[in-house]
């Protein structure tokens, strides 16, 4: 997400950087790039006259001018700047005193409202929570059988009376979810190819009978501009509780992001960074604004990492790092968490300063059969072989090869990377970096 944007305010910074003290004229023509950076980004030509202009206003004092590193200091002040654009604080779902708290995702069709529904109750459940989906667009064709799809993938239970009227349905699901015991009531409401009277009166219902729910708008990032508009429009007609943007990770410029909260004034609160179910986050300006800015996310990594890594088994790991009895099984293992951790390109962009060494990192630079191909290798061995890799003759590589469906070569060249690794590992005392073939990863 962001590449197009980050790319533009790193060459910026760089090019500031290299003429060392900067006149007011190098600072004014530093902020009209990272003007045109924003405005090719997609953001919202209001919101970049108004950022620019508080930048200006900062930039442009006698501390920055005379400072001993004025770059440096103006990094800061768009870091800043950004922080405060994009909500300054992260914002959470806000639960009702007494369950249920219901929630209503609309927005338009297309938008990703029916899985993000399913991603919330997923998340809702890791929290602790009992979620209750409930299928109420009855207009588009299969909505509500795609909710029972998600539903069950996330084992998540769905109500619908059909093709009733969403807002009797959404009635009786609050019903139905105090008499079972639901704490959180998700209602996936129905959505339209534009915004029209009918639909936001339904949606005014909706929100009476549930008394007062938490309403966020679910918007589709990649639509750019065209997101904003819809969260204004939505705003003006009905009373919103935050933002949910989808496809994030798929928006190169990401412009809605840094525009929809200046202009609707509701934070955004998720955001979805992927198709996997799991892919749902909450949104923390401080930590977008550091990767917009290509400086990592350290805290959202060690997050990943924590929830998809048992805990137990990454303290044996470390352990036989430390003792230099890390094998092949613990490569292996290892290998594995990494990649439940997300797509790699987005993992290495959270580790600070890889967008400056790295910066045309992205998702062509990670192919993940290669990754498959090291499992398969290390698979096609014998226990013995995993665990001690120097009994491996000839014959071996040409067996494991056969039945890896790879070649020797490739047997030979993991094998290379592997002692290279391990001769690594006894040189140190914490973590480090694993290289496989291009890509390098992290070890804790």
């Amino acid at each position: 997400m962001f590449e197009t944007l980050t790319d533009r305010l790193q060459r910026t910074f760089r090019e500031l950087s290299g003429r060392g003290k900067l006149r007011e004229k190098d600072i004014r023509s530093g902020l009209k790039d990272v003007q045109m950076a924003l405005l090719e980004a997609d953001v919202s030509y209001a919101v970049v006259k108004d950022f620019v202009k508080r930048l200006q206003t900062e930039a442009l004092g006698e501390n920055i001018l005379q400072g001993l590193n004025p770059t440096q200091q103006l990094v800061k002040i768009v870091h800043d700047e950004l922080v405060d654009l994009l909500g300054a604080e992260s914002a959470e779902i806000e639960f009702a005193d007494q369950p249920p708290t219901v929630i209503l995702l609309c927005g338009l069709q297309g938008s990703g409202k029916t899985t993000t529904a399913a991603k919330l109750a997923l998340r809702l459940s890791k929290a602790g929570r009992r979620p209750l989906l409930v299928a109420t667009d009855v207009y588009r064709p299969a909505a509500i059988e795609q909710l029972r799809q998600v539903g069950e993938q996330v084992e998540a239970e769905v109500f619908t009376l059909g093709e009733s009227d969403p807002v009797r349905i959404t009635e009786a699901a609050i019903a139905h979810a105090r008499s079972r015991g639901y704490d959180v009531v998700i209602v996936d409401t129905a959505g339209r190819l534009s915004i029209d009277d009918d639909m936001m009166a339904e949606l005014a219902e909706q929100a009476e009978v549930a008394g007062d729910p938490e309403v966020l708008l679910v918007v589709d990032a990649m639509t750019g501009q065209e997101a904003v508009t819809v969260a204004e429009q939505f705003q003006e007609a009905l009373e919103l509780d935050g933002l949910i943007l989808t496809k994030l990770d798929g928006d190169a410029r990401g412009g809605a992001a840094l525009s929809a909260r200046a202009i609707t004034g509701k934070p955004i609160k998720l955001v979805g960074v992927g198709e996997k179910l799991d892919a749902l986050e909450v949104f923390h300006p401080d930590r977008m604004a550091s990767r917009i800015l290509g400086m990592g996310d350290v805290l959202t990594l060690v997050e990943k990492a924590q929830e998809t890594v048992d805990q137990e088994a990454a303290a044996k790991l470390q352990q036989r790092l430390l003792t230099a009895s890390f094998d092949l099984e613990d490569f292996r293992d290892h290998l594995r968490n990494v990649r439940r951790m997300g797509p790699l390109d987005q993992i290495m962009k959270m580790i600070p300063g890889m967008s400056q060494q790295m910066p045309d990192l992205g998702p062509a630079d990670f192919d993940e059969s290669e990754l498959d191909r090291v499992e398969a290798i290390i698979n096609s061995m014998t226990p013995l072989e995993r665990h001690d890799p120097d009994v491996l003759n000839a014959s071996r590589k040409r067996r494991i090869a056969r039945g890896s469906g790879t070649s020797v070569q490739d047997v030979n060249i993991m094998l290379k990377e592997f002692r290279e690794l391990s001769r690594m590992m006894k040189q140190i005392t914490g973590g480090g970096r694993a290289r496989i073939g291009n890509m390098q990863i992290g070890l804790r």
